[in-house]
């Protein structure tokens, strides 16, 4: 038995370039509408699902009439323009059939580098959820270059799974899984049921950053793996054209080859906030809200706060302190320190009136707080 999807209840799926479009034949409806099924039935049954796909450049292309890759990044930018086109639309289509809405949402490194810019998609991805809304998930490729030049949307899978604190990735792939060698060299290379995510061992297996096989796609779903082990993501890679190869992972079938995260999803991201050795700022807190924090798991709101302390974006981590000031726990802030001052010790209603917006009611949401 497979636990790793069986217990997930907040699930990132991303499917490679060549299943999404066939080899690189165009956008391929009968597996998107097969994945699309299985995505409808997982969130029947309570799960919180995020699609990542691949497949823009490759329907771009077709849809120019272009018979091999361009190597101009201008190029190649501009098939991103015209197959993401399709393969929104081929998504959307297939999504509306099974009575799901859906919404195209495209990311670039840059966007979860950026503090502000982190809380705003990982806020946007979740108020999709909320309303029984699917996201799409694909790398902007008509703006940065870094990944049409890699073909690397493994990477993006793990930070979306980070971003949005998944339980679980699932990595479809044209592939069975991970092998100890390259079978098609290697007669004797064993097949990888389950290993722990982070490992050097699977590093190697997979060939190593620089090798040919590497290049081949496997060592980016290892690293992959292991960035999101570290919010407490087990991993999944299996073949994406195995029969409800979803449903079959989320009944507890082993499938492919588990990776999996050995720190549990809120241990690691209690471990992040700890880590933090030096914070931009704190915020003193009345006795009211103190309680609120400690016995009842509340969010911290502006009106709770009465003195903010220190220099700090939207997305830093900062300390929450008690009336004596000693520290309760730390958290992401939803907003400045200039923004926190202006809306310290008044109701959430009237932020929208005071900032003339309102990102969040909360000063620091409970998930994105820690206390010690």
């Amino acid at each position: 038995m497979n636990a790793v999807l069986r217990d997930a209840r907040r699930i990132v799926v991303k499917v490679g370039s060549s299943l999404v479009t066939n080899e690189g034949r165009g956008v391929d409806a009968e597996a998107i509408g097969n994945w699309c099924r299985q995505l409808a039935a997982l969130t029947q049954q309570g799960r919180e699902v995020v699609m990542v796909s691949s497949g823009a450049i490759a329907e771009g292309m077709k849809r120019l009439g272009w018979a091999s890759r361009p190597k101009e990044v201008h190029e190649l930018q501009a098939a991103a323009a015209v197959g993401q086109m399709g393969l929104a639309q081929m998504y959307e289509s297939k999504l509306r059939e099974q009575g799901l809405g859906s919404a195209q949402v495209l990311l670039t490194h840059a966007d979860l580098a950026d503090r502000e810019r982190y809380l705003n998609a990982r806020s946007t991805l979740l108020t999709l959820l909320q309303h029984r809304v699917l996201p799409v998930i694909n790398e902007n490729d008509t703006v940065v270059n870094d990944e049409i030049k890699f073909g690397d949307n493994d990477t993006l899978g793990a930070l979306v799974a980070n971003l949005v604190e998944a339980d679980a990735l699932v990595i479809l792939t044209d592939q069975k899984g991970l092998y100890s060698a390259d079978p098609r060299k290697d007669p004797d290379a064993r097949f990888i049921d389950e290993a722990i995510a982070g490992t050097p061992e699977l590093e190697a297996m997979a060939g190593g950053a620089g090798s040919s096989i590497g290049r081949g796609g496997m060592i980016t779903k290892i690293l992959a793996a292991k960035r999101a082990a570290g919010s407490g993501a087990s991993t999944v890679i299996a073949w994406g054209r195995e029969p409800d190869v979803l449903l079959r992972l989320a009944a507890g079938e082993s499938i492919g080859t588990a990776l999996l995260a050995s720190t549990a999803k809120q241990a690691a991201r209690k471990q992040w906030m700890l880590d933090h050795l030096q914070m931009r700022g704190a915020v003193i807190v009345d006795a009211g809200a103190a309680l609120k924090l400690r016995e009842e798991g509340k969010s911290l709101l502006p009106i709770g706060v009465r003195e903010v302390q220190g220099e700090f974006h939207r997305g830093d981590v900062i300390a929450v302190r008690d009336p004596a000031g000693a520290e309760l726990g730390r958290g992401l802030s939803n907003y400045s320190s200039a923004e926190a001052r202006l809306i310290a010790r008044k109701p959430s209603f009237e932020i929208g009136a005071v900032l003339g917006y309102a990102a969040e009611p909360e000063l620091i949401h409970r998930d994105n707080l820690v206390l010690r």
